[in-house]
């Protein structure tokens, strides 16, 4: 099978590692890649945003699938184009893909399919921000409708702050705050037949101890040994077929990756958000323990067979990835700084990251790099992955050293009635 993977990022390099490790992968093409896809694939340049480019790449390389892995691609239409060339493609059409790229839209379909969420508002003026944020009070949450790279949500006690991020933006969800740890479960569809992976959290805020400001994700691991028996079971009857359902209703089948953020509160699983592809960086985790080979069943799920997949294999043991990120992320990254000890460096997945002219590698975005690593234990999976971050330095890094911390000290607590 000849695969072709768009994007370049952190999330693209552990999809690829998981390709290239499977045997009926022949050839593996990253559109346009990074210098860790470079080692294990072929990177070649093309405008992910521009569907027919991406088209165009495709028939060119003879491909058999193409893999989108970043949301804008998707939202931009890049699925469709490569379907009318009569090529299979893992991921949404630009009207599903809708579930990630309209928060509203997403919410819509929620309340239409009977999904269990947080309550909100569509806010397209300041005085209509200003009464949603009264209703609810603090905790306020507001997100921008559209896509924000994983940055256009605030949730902050300071009503100022939640006002000003509103008013920033042209259309915002306002939502009543939701109380109990957070799930990241990402399920791969076909449109009706739906298999769930192993459910991960991921870190959003910058500081230790949840301090800062939101960025795209500071580290994650996978499983997760507190979460409720039969969490996963509940979701999918409760969450993702009613959805899945309800989109083919819409005419608009969802085919690929549905992810489903949750926060499990005293009421039980409510969904935060959908995204329409697999989440950065609890890709890292989940695909790090995933036995099955991974492109035969984005295949299955591209031409409609999932339903005649056998189940997903999963090797015992945990997860743990950190995210080491440049200096001033999130609000502004700084890019050229050398980079040492990553090259080569077996779990060490590049997404901010470019090579100079003259061989060095470099910084290039706010999430450089994420330190991955597995163990026997969430213990060792964890001592594991910060070994590797020891071993890696450029001028300004930071990273939080308290990934998957609660969870080791049996301190993740779910609210009670």
């Amino acid at each position: 099978m000849r695969v072709l993977l768009l994007g370049s990022g952190g999330r693209e390099h552990a999809i690829a590692a998981a390709l290239a490790a499977d045997p009926a992968v022949t050839d593996l093409i990253c559109a346009p890649g990074n210098p860790g896809t470079a080692a294990i694939a072929a990177n070649a340049e093309v405008d992910a945003l521009d569907p027919a480019s991406v088209a165009a790449l495709a028939v060119e390389r003879a491909v058999d699938l193409v893999v989108v892995g970043p949301e804008a691609p998707l939202v931009a239409g890049v699925a469709d184009a490569v379907r009318a060339k009569g090529i299979p493609c893992f991921g949404p059409s630009q009207a599903a893909a809708q579930l990630e790229g309209s928060k509203a839209f997403a919410k819509d379909v929620m309340r239409a399919a009977g999904v269990p969420t947080a309550r909100s508002f569509v806010c397209t003026s300041e005085a209509e921000l200003a009464a949603a944020l009264d209703a609810f009070g603090a905790p306020y949450v507001v997100k921008d409708d559209g896509l924000a790279a994983g940055k256009g949500v605030v949730v902050t006690d300071s009503r100022d702050e939640a006002l000003a991020h509103g008013v920033a933006c042209e259309r915002v969800v306002v939502e009543e705050y939701l109380a109990g740890p957070e799930v990241s479960l990402f399920v791969v569809t076909d449109g009706t037949a739906a298999v769930p992976l192993q459910p991960a959290q991921d870190f959003k805020r910058i500081g230790d101890g949840d301090a800062g400001p939101n960025t795209g994700g500071m580290g994650a691991y996978s499983p997760l040994a507190w979460a409720p028996a039969g969490l996963v079971e509940e979701v999918m009857a409760t969450v993702v077929q009613p959805t899945l359902a309800e989109m083919r209703h819409r005419g608009t089948p969802f085919t690929g990756v549905l992810y489903v953020g949750l926060a499990l509160t005293a009421e039980g699983p409510k969904v935060i958000e959908y995204n329409c592809r697999f989440g950065d960086p609890e890709t890292q985790v989940v695909l790090a323990r995933l036995e099955t080979p991974l492109a035969g069943v984005l295949h299955a799920a591209a031409v409609g067979q999932l339903a005649e997949d056998p189940p997903l294999a999963w090797r015992p043991g945990s997860a743990v990835c950190v995210v080491m990120a440049s200096a001033g992320y999130p609000e502004s990254a700084r890019k050229g700084d050398v980079i040492t000890g990553a090259d080569g460096v077996p779990g060490v997945i590049h997404a901010g990251t470019a090579r100079r002219a003259d061989g060095a590698l470099v910084t290039s975005g706010g999430r450089v790099l994420t330190c991955t690593a597995v163990g026997d234990t969430l213990a060792e999976a964890r001592a594991a992955a910060y070994r590797l971050v020891d071993g890696v330095t450029f001028d300004g890094e930071q990273h939080r050293t308290d990934i998957a911390l609660a969870a080791l000290h049996d301190q993740v607590l779910i609210p009670s009635k």
